[in-house]
């Protein structure tokens, strides 16, 4: 593991930043009535879906889109102010005075770049999960945002939905006893990774810019529309989909991140495909001996996704539509609250509508300059351990946070 990202720079540069957002900000506090011009970059369907919630917030005013995909642009401009500007560079929007935050749902190998120019050119920040592609990105976005003191939401939602947050509460509280071991799942049943003839003329893509800071490779259309699935580009189901409970656990728990990782993963039917497993394990350790244990596949839905927090007392279950205590001993200690309508573990519910509270939060976060619930050290620890499961994936070893 690289110097940058030994446990005790990983601490220190954490409680730097984490001092940093809670001080003092220079920027000053809008009123309840002022508009929040906001630009939108990397529109693809990630994004415009966040967009659609975006535009529920009174007196937030979608003020700019940027894709490098035409497509993606055009249907992105539709979402947004009649008076909007529209960009291929988002380093132009930037450069805007009359932009005062962005949300970024750009792949992931973008995210730190795009946050990092965006603090640097004083505007405030909503990104998607996971914040960073690397462990070593951890370090430049919190230096980032230590010095812009601008405000930064990671895409992590759980945080801003009502039973997470009643659950964050019991745990902390004791009610469940002590927590020794953490399951959490993300199961489909998806086709997804059929290799789909994706008709996307290259003219309409700007291909280099797409690619950043990863490897020179000709356009393909399937990695270009798939990318998550890719190692340039993403992560796979780790960063991709643990990446959000892990960081409930860290959160409930207090936890900064794993000791270490032993992971395990297989292509079932995504062998040739896609570079990333159709369905992974990790057993990932912390201090304590506490032990988080992550399965995700695309072959079995069943649990589909969630979070079980196992005490000595009681066992506390999470999705995002209800929270349960399931007790050991004392039957009267069971409780429940349940939003979301369907089965259990689905992905989304109508309620509680995790994106729009999350985004809302955010947005009251930019007025008041308070830490958002999903603050950069937060969305920094979450990836890491996503990361680290993922090196002893391809390492095929037990991979050890160092000092």
């Amino acid at each position: 593991m690289a110097g940058s990202c030994t446990r005790r720079r990983f601490l220190q540069t954490s409680a730097a930043a984490g001092l940093a957002s809670l001080a003092a900000p220079s920027v000053q506090a809008l009123g309840a009535n002022e508009t929040i011009n906001v630009a939108c970059i990397g529109t693809g369907g990630r994004c415009r879906r966040l967009m659609q919630s975006l535009v529920k917030i009174p007196n937030v005013r979608l003020a700019a889109v940027c894709d490098i995909y035409d497509h993606h642009l055009e249907l992105a401009r539709k979402l947004a102010d009649k008076k909007h500007i529209a960009e291929k560079n988002y380093k132009k929007l930037l450069e805007r005075k009359d932009i005062d935050a962005v949300l970024i749902g750009s792949p992931d190998h973008w995210h730190v770049p795009m946050t990092v120019d965006a603090l640097a050119a004083g505007k405030d920040v909503y990104v998607e999960k996971p914040l960073t592609h690397s462990l070593e990105e951890g370090r430049i976005v919190l230096e980032a945002q230590r010095k812009a003191k601008r405000i930064v939401q990671v895409g992590t939602q759980q945080r801003s939905m009502p039973q997470f947050q009643k659950a964050a509460e019991r745990i902390r509280s004791g009610y469940i006893g002590k927590v020794c071991k953490v399951h959490l799942t993300w199961n489909r049943n998806s086709n997804r990774p059929g290799r789909k003839t994706e008709k996307i003329d290259p003219k309409s893509v700007d291909w280099q810019a797409f690619l950043g800071n990863a490897p020179k490779q000709p356009f393909d259309a399937y990695r270009f529309r798939h990318w998550r699935w890719f190692w340039d580009f993403g992560g796979g189901i780790f960063t991709d989909l643990m990446v959000h409970f892990i960081d409930v656990a860290h959160w409930c728990l207090d936890l900064d991140h794993p000791e270490s990782a032993r992971s395990i993963g297989t292509h079932f039917i995504s062998k040739g495909i896609w570079e990333t497993p159709d369905t992974v394990q990790t057993l990932l350790t912390y201090p304590g001996g506490l032990q988080v244990y992550f399965e995700g596949t695309f072959i079995n839905a069943h649990r589909g996704a969630m979070i079980e927090f196992m005490g000595r007392d009681a066992t506390l279950y999470a999705d995002r539509g209800r929270y349960e205590i399931h007790p050991e001993f004392d039957k009267n200690k069971y409780e429940e609250m349940i939003l979301g309508e369907g089965r259990r573990g689905r992905d989304f519910y109508a309620r509680p509508d995790g994106e729009l509270l999350h985004l809302q939060n955010w947005v009251e976060c930019l007025r008041s300059r308070k830490t958002p619930n999903a603050p950069v050290e937060a969305g920094v620890r979450a990836a890491a351990a996503a990361h680290l499961a993922n090196r002893a994936l391809r390492s095929g070893q037990v991979e050890h946070w160092k000092d």
